[in-house]
């Protein structure tokens, strides 16, 4: 079904100014449904049909805003891209992630939560899972399938917003301290064991 013109301009404004006001406050929980509709120039019930609730808008800017990730990782050019060594991809993928996660710190730090309301935890929502299923077929080609799905975990947990966040803010470390340490780890995880 194709979208109406009116209700794709309805729905960028609304993205758009969601956007705008998760950023700029401190806790995105802050942000009402009114603001949002009252910035976006649109009712509150064409808000509310649209995306049901402060969750599903938070995951929807999110997820447009991780739209250019996602075709790097899946046709995009060296290192993100296809054919790139597993070994050169799966670090560049991994910085990239902590790249994302540092510029949509407040809406990550908000959905990498566990929530209990029914809403998709961090494990289980669409995004984690595509990444997770990207790293553990990339781990797969280069130390075999028993440990890469697991390594995949661990290698993102890396990646957690909370982890960044702490080692940003309280341990001064800066994004390309992050993208170092990051790739140190994969040279670990994926160098042969010694003796």
């Amino acid at each position: 079904m194709v979208e109406r013109a009116d209700a794709a301009r309805n729905r960028q404004a609304v993205l758009d100014a969601a956007g705008r006001l998760f950023d700029d406050a401190a806790e995105v929980g802050a942000v009402s449904m009114d603001d949002v509709a009252r910035a976006a120039g649109v009712g509150k019930g064409t808000l509310f049909r649209r995306f049901g609730d402060r969750t599903t808008l938070i995951r929807t800017v999110y997820d447009a805003r991780l739209t250019e990730l996602r075709t790097a990782v899946a046709d995009g050019p060296p290192p993100l891209g296809p054919g790139t060594d597993p070994r050169v991809r799966i670090p560049a993928l991994l910085e990239a992630i902590v790249d994302f996660k540092l510029d949509n710190r407040t809406l990550a730090m908000n959905l990498e939560r566990d929530q209990r309301d029914g809403a998709a935890t961090l494990y289980t929502s669409p995004s984690y899972v595509e990444m997770h299923g990207v790293l553990s077929n990339l781990l797969t080609e280069v130390i075999g399938a028993d440990e890469a799905a697991w390594l995949g975990y661990a290698l993102l947990a890396a990646t957690r917003v909370d982890l960044v966040d702490h080692l940003v803010t309280t341990e001064g470390m800066t994004r390309d301290d992050l993208r170092r340490k990051v790739r140190a780890l994969v040279e670990r995880v994926l160098s042969p064991a010694k003796g």
